[in-house]
């Protein structure tokens, strides 16, 4: 199944990590991913301004994607294409 925000990002599957603090969001996300198929979009959406640091790293480090990106006010939000 495969769901869409209102910019038309498309997602296979959606992670919020809303009050949580490093390194939960990032553990979270870890444990997401090995649930999920090569190729298919991680929507994740956090709170934690570390996470502005902590996602690309994830993401480069593991070989993933980071498609996109946003942030409005006090909100993060990413679109990972896994390996």
């Amino acid at each position: 199944m495969t769901d869409t925000t209102d910019d038309s990002t498309a997602f296979d599957t959606a992670l919020d990590t809303t009050g949580l603090y490093c390194p939960e969001p990032i553990m979270l996300m870890h444990n997401k991913v090995r649930d999920m198929a090569s190729g298919q979009i991680l929507k994740v959406v956090a709170t934690d301004p570390a996470t502005t640091r902590d996602v690309p790293k994830f993401c480069q480090f593991l070989g993933h994607e980071l498609l996109h990106k946003e942030s409005e006010g006090d909100q993060y939000v990413y679109f990972i294409r896994l390996a």
